[in-house]
Formats: structure tokens, sequence, C-alpha cells
């Protein structure tokens, strides 16, 4: 399937808090933009995949939100893998046009918790909320403590995400935190819970992402503008919570990236821009040793001295990523490859030939990669 289809357009919402915004309204908003920038009509469209807002779960939301983008695709579903959905429904609209299910399809993701109600991240986690298992943060700081624990890095390593994060998120005129910070802000900022810190976090946002997926050679005869190829895909997951995993030091990330790199004839090196899901900085080290960038324990060494900054070795989230973009789980980071691949990028990395996304749900459940190539 490598360069077979195509991301063909994307479109976003602004990002940050948008009070009287539903998420229907913010899917419309992001879906009509994203055909714009393909090119596409409305009526093209055969297929439509939606993550399920995080915050307010409603039964038949593909269908819903299908009547209100007045289609009526041949085929669709709403995905409900946390942060992974948004690359699996790439992947899922990829293998539907392969078999002939469908032509063009929609892929978006819309959410309002910044406005609405954040009651989700902070939710009891079953018979251990006695305990202290609350909100989303207590599952990472507990990986976070683990790695630690196993690995010993130095704090500034996890800073070093931040940073970086922070640093392109400034530059971004679209993103919802523009202030950057230095190692000396992160290493004095509060917990929020022990290990992390305030800036290890990322933000809790209002927004809607889209991506037109069609084949290649739908897209040469419809004269598409700027199509970007999909290269590879993978996937990994877990059903264990964190209590019954035998190690927290690892994730389905490692699975997910083999199966992707496979696909796509590539190995790490190969990667020049990456846009890894940093949902908390703990994420975005594991990662990087998950998909053979370092050895396990190597992530403090590898972000060092900026090779994860602009200009570095290998940038990452170069819009800023979810610690400074948008919190909104997952396919921003796909519309930043989109745009490194085309060359159009605010934080553009030079010579951009081949970008890694990776998306990841629930407490390191599951994980999804996409790589896109020029």
């Amino acid at each position: 399937m490598r360069g077979k289809a195509v991301i063909a357009g994307i479109g976003h919402t602004a990002f940050g808090k948008q009070p009287g915004r539903d998420t229907v309204s913010l899917n419309v908003e992001a879906c009509r933009k994203a055909l714009d920038d393909a090119g596409v009509p409305k009526d093209a469209v055969d297929a439509v995949f939606v993550k399920t807002p995080t915050s307010a779960r409603e039964l038949m939301y593909g269908q819903k939100l299908a009547e209100a983008l007045g289609v009526q695709p041949r085929m669709g579903c709403a995905l409900d893998q946390g942060g992974a959905a948004n690359i699996t429904g790439i992947m899922l609209a990829v293998m539907a046009i392969e078999a002939g299910q469908c032509e063009v399809a929609l892929c978006c993701y819309a959410d309002n918790p910044r406005s609405g109600s954040r009651q989700v991240y902070a939710r009891p986690r079953g018979d251990d909320a006695a305990y202290g298992w609350f909100s989303t943060a207590a599952g990472y700081a507990m990986i976070h403590q683990a790695y630690a624990q196993r690995y010993k890095p130095p704090p500034e390593a996890f800073g070093a995400v931040a940073v970086a994060c922070r640093a392109n998120g400034a530059a971004n005129p679209h993103a919802q935190l523009k202030l950057p910070i230095t190692m000396d802000q992160y290493m004095s900022a509060p917990w929020v819970v022990e290990p992390l810190r305030r800036d290890d976090c990322c933000l809790v946002s209002d927004g809607a992402a889209a991506v037109v997926v069609m084949s290649a050679k739908r897209a040469r005869e419809s004269g598409v503008p700027a199509p970007v190829p999909i290269l590879g895909f993978g996937q990994g997951q877990t059903s264990w919570e964190i209590a019954l995993r035998p190690d927290l030091t690892t994730t389905e990330a490692k699975r997910a990236a083999a199966t992707a790199f496979a696909m796509a004839g590539i190995v790490p090196k190969d990667v020049d821009v990456a846009q890894i899901y940093d949902c908390f900085t703990i994420t975005v080290l594991m990662t990087l040793e998950d998909y053979g960038f370092c050895p396990p324990g190597g992530a403090a060494e590898f972000v060092r001295d900026g090779r994860i900054a602009l200009g570095g070795d290998l940038p990452i989230n170069t819009s800023g990523g979810l610690l400074s973009e948008t919190g909104m789980p997952g396919l921003q980071l796909v519309l930043e490859g989109v745009r490194q691949i085309r060359g159009t990028a605010v934080s553009q990395v030079k010579g951009a030939d081949v970008a890694l996304v990776t998306n990841q749900g629930g407490t390191m459940h599951t994980h999804a990669t996409l790589i896109l190539g020029s």
C-alpha cells in the first residue's frame, strides 16, 4: 500500500477556548476547510471516520456528523481508541479505498473540554481511587515514576521536551499557548502530580481538525494541488490497566512502529521530522526509545543539546504539539506532518522528505503510527 493513498487536504478550527460551539459544529468547520484545501466537492465524500469526543460521548455520533455535513457516506464509523483513533481513522480510510469500499474519506475529530466539561480527565480510577488514583495525570505520573526509578534520567531530560515544544508553539500563529519557557522556568514550575511538573502536562483545548484521504490516482485525476503520500502505518495496543502491566517503561509503540517502518521501507534514521504525541513529556522520551531512535534508557542523552529542537538532528512537534499548539489529542500532529512534507510549515524543516507522526490513547493503552513522504 506504500504511496497508493494520499492526504489530499487538511483543515482545522481555532484552538483554545470556543464557548458556545458544540463538537459537531467544530467538526463541520474543520471538514469544510479540509475539502477546500483539497479542492474536492462535498458530494465526492463517500466515507466519514470520526474520533468520538472525549469529553461528551454519545451514540451514533458518526451518523449525526454526516447529517450535519450534508453527506450520505457509503461507510463510516465513530472510533474510540483515545488519541490513537485519529491515525486509526486514516488507516481505515486507506484500507477501505484499497478494498474498493470508498473513494474519498473525511477523517476528523473535535472536542470542547476547555469551555465545556473536563470531568472525564479527572474521574476516579476504579477501586484504587481511594488511594489517590484520580485523573489522567495520576496514571502518567506513575509511569514517569517507574521510568525515572529504572533509568534515573535527570529532570532536565523531560524539560528538554517541554522547552522544544513551547519554543515551536511560540512561533505558531495558530497555537493556543505562544509562551516559550527556559529550562530554569521548567525546573521551578509547581508539581501537578509529583513527579509531573506543570509544563510536563499538555493543554486542555477546544478545537477540531480534519483530513481528506483518497487514492493517489484519484488525486491526480482530480487535480489535487498538494497531495501527500502515506508511506506506512501501524498499530499496537494493550488491554491492561497500569496496575496489571508487567513493565511500565515500554509501550505498544514498539509494535506499531515496527509495522509502519516495514511498510514504508525505512528505518528511524531516515526520518527528517517527527510529530510525537506529547500528552506528557514522559510519553515523548519513551516513544523515542520504543521507535528505535535510541536504546532503552537512552532518551535523556538523545534529547540533550537541542537535538530535538528546530535545527537539531530530529526536530519534533514543530507546531508546538499538545504541550503548546493545542491539547486536542492527535490529529493536529498529522496536519503538521502534512505541512512539513508540503514545505509550508511555519517552522519548516529543510529537506523534510519523511515525516513521522505518532498518536497514543488512554494511559498508554493504544498507539498508532503514520509515516508521510514527499
